[in-house]
C-alpha cells in the first residue's frame, strides 16, 4: 500500500495519503458537507441518529467534530487527490464507550463515492495507523447485518467475522481485526 502519514504530535490526528485519497483531520469546515451526506437516507439506513432533525443533527454531528476522543483517536474526512475539494465521506477511529475499552474503526461515504473501493482504501490506511503507529492490539467494526457494503468492506481490510451480536436491541455483525494478522496491510 502507498501511505504516507504526516505524524509529528500524536495529540493532534495526522494526515494520510493513499493512492488515490487525501485522509485529513475532520474539522468544522467539513460540517456542512457531513451533514448533508447524512440527509441522504440511504447513507444513513443502517445508522440510527437524529438525522430527520435538523438542530439535533447539527449538534450531534458537530460534538463529534469537536470531541477529543483520546491520543491519535478521532475521525478523519476523506477526499481524491485529484479532487481535494470534493468530501467523499469519513473514516473514524474511536473508543467504543467512555470507558475506551475498546476501540472501533467505521466509515461513511457519500452515495456517489460507494463501490469505488475508497471505504477499503481508507479503512486500510486508518487500520494500519491503528497496529502500527497506535500500537493497538486490536480493533472492532460493528456493522448492521444488512449492510452488505460496510461488510464487505470489513472483510476486505482482514477483518474476521465474530458473528452476529445484539447491539443496542438490533442485530450487528461484529468484526475484528489484530495486531499480528494486520502486518500484511
Amino acid at each position: 500500500m502507498f501511505l504516507t502519514a504526516n505524524v509529528k504530535d500524536m495529540s493532534k490526528l495526522p494526515t494520510f495519503t493513499t493512492a488515490r485519497l487525501l485522509l485529513k483531520p475532520r474539522n468544522l469546515a467539513d460540517l456542512p458537507a457531513c451533514l448533508a451526506m447524512d440527509r441522504d437516507p440511504e447513507v444513513t439506513k443502517f445508522i440510527p441518529g437524529p438525522w430527520s432533525d435538523p438542530e439535533r443533527h447539527h449538534a450531534f454531528v458537530r460534538e463529534r467534530i469537536v470531541t477529543d476522543f483520546g491520543n491519535g483517536l478521532g475521525y478523519w474526512s476523506v477526499f481524491q487527490h485529484n479532487h481535494p475539494e470534493l468530501f467523499l465521506g469519513w473514516i473514524l477511529l474511536t473508543p467504543t464507550d467512555k470507558t475506551k475499552s475498546e476501540i472501533e474503526i467505521g466509515w461513511r461515504f457519500n452515495r456517489s463515492a460507494w463501490g469505488k473501493g475508497y471505504a477499503t482504501e481508507a479503512a486500510k490506511a486508518i487500520l494500519g495507523y491503528a497496529m502500527e503507529t497506535l500500537d493497538l492490539d486490536g480493533v472492532v467494526a460493528n456493522i448492521d447485518h444488512e449492510n452488505l457494503g460496510s461488510i464487505q468492506v470489513a472483510l476486505k481490510i482482514g477483518m474476521t467475522d465474530e458473528g452476529l451480536q445484539e447491539g443496542d436491541g438490533d442485530p450487528c455483525r461484529v468484526f475484528r481485526a489484530w495486531r499480528n494478522t494486520c502486518k500484511q496491510l
